[in-house]
């Protein structure tokens, strides 16, 4: 007997390639038995929302906005698809090409701290950072904008003057990062991206089509959700609240944004204890410091204070930024909400930064912290503090839903 049909019509007309990808939902899902995950039934409730929230991203990427010859922006991470320790100060952009087609990215930029624009290849769902190389980049400050303030970018073929980017055969997607400081009053960005002399009609979706981005789905389950998984490991296995911060600018050659540096390491934080984190933030564009849970999700920073940028942040008298991890509100201004999660990851970025800043932590019984901080820390009210998170929820959902 011959070989069976494995043709993707017949994976597609069968059912295999759908039962494959339930599959790899599974492999997943049974991720819980891990021991070493967190083990209560709220930690438990939060991955499988996570592994939800990752697959959702996952048909986004690599099935709706899949197609290089028509392609479209869409939000790699959202709101509520968070992962791969997604910055709370970010807006993401995703858009997938092929090296041998010229595009064409324009819009209006919007007015966040930083806009930039990066060409990769790779994909996420290969879940190997070193597949992954950026080919180029550009940032809102480098582009040629037009009197109004719009701009074209080209991408590929015959270099030109102004806003170009080369692409090798091997370009694979756009990655677009819109940082924001002041999130009250900076604006997202309008983007379009289009091919250049591409058919404008889209042609009717096939098998093959189909089948080939379930498998890139499959892989973002399997390696994809596998590296973050692992990542995460190392970083909970090193000395709790410490971060670790390379050089400026390591990783912008793996789809790293350019000229940042990534401190990444773990946070450990009782019901009733508080971890005073002290950095003397150097001269940068743009820093921050959040909190991510186990599953490498940042920790709700629409209705909670998990994170502050230097925007938000209250310096000393003596220029140390000094953060409080807590789970109940301390009463102070540089409060980083915990929210329950006694275990998870510490990261810190520094954007276009003289020098990468060291970090001391220490921890204190709750009931004493006003001993440990500067006497000059002022005093946050309840009132005052709803007001402020009320005020960070609106923001939140101008830039989301905008």
């Amino acid at each position: 007997m011959g070989e069976p049909d494995r043709s993707p019509e017949t994976r597609i007309a069968d059912g295999s390639a759908w039962t494959e990808l339930c599959a790899a939902l599974e492999r997943a899902r049974e991720e819980l038995r891990d021991p070493s995950f967190p083990d209560t039934p709220a930690d438990r409730a939060e991955y499988l929302r996570y592994l939800l929230r990752f697959f959702s991203s996952g048909i986004a990427t690599c099935v709706e906005h899949a197609d290089p010859d028509h392609p479209e922006f869409t939000r790699m991470m959202d709101l509520n698809r968070r992962w791969g320790l997604d910055s709370p100060d970010h807006l993401y952009l995703f858009a997938t090409i092929r090296g041998d087609a010229e595009y064409r990215v324009s819009g209006d930029p919007g007015s966040a701290n930083l806009l930039d624009i990066q060409v990769n290849t790779g994909h996420f769902a290969l879940g190997a950072v070193e597949a992954m190389k950026t080919l180029g980049s550009l940032t809102g400050d480098e582009l040629v904008k037009e009197p109004d303030g719009s701009f074209v970018l080209h991408l590929g073929g015959a270099e030109r003057p102004g806003n170009w980017l080369a692409l090798a055969p091997e370009a694979r997607f756009v990655q677009v990062r819109q940082v924001f400081a002041d999130w009250e009053r900076e604006r997202p960005a309008a983007l379009v991206i289009e091919r250049v002399g591409g058919a404008v009609i889209r042609p009717r979706l096939d098998a093959r089509a189909l089948d080939e981005r379930l498998e890139l789905l499959k892989g973002w389950l399997d390696k994809g959700g596998g590296l973050w998984r692992d990542m995460s490991k190392v970083m909970l296995a090193l000395p709790p609240n410490t971060i670790r911060i390379p050089p400026v600018d390591r990783s912008s050659a793996h789809g790293g944004l350019r000229g940042q540096a990534y401190g990444m390491g773990s946070f450990a934080c009782g019901p009733e204890e508080a971890v005073i984190l002290e950095l003397r933030p150097p001269r940068c564009r743009h820093w921050s410091v959040s909190l991510a849970s186990w599953w490498w999700e940042a920790i709700d920073f629409t209705a909670r204070q998990s994170s502050l940028n230097h925007a938000q942040a209250r310096l000393d008298a003596d220029g140390v930024f000094r953060g409080v991890i807590a789970h109940q509100d301390p009463g102070v201004p540089n409060w980083l909400d915990a929210a329950g999660h006694e275990r998870g990851t510490l990261i810190a970025r520094f954007v276009r930064a003289e020098a990468s800043p060291a970090v001391r932590s220490h921890s204190v019984k709750l009931a004493s912290l006003r001993d440990e901080l500067p006497a000059d820390t002022p005093h946050v009210s309840p009132a005052e503090r709803d007001a402020a998170l009320s005020r960070r929820r609106r923001a939140v959902w101008r830039r989301f839903r905008a």
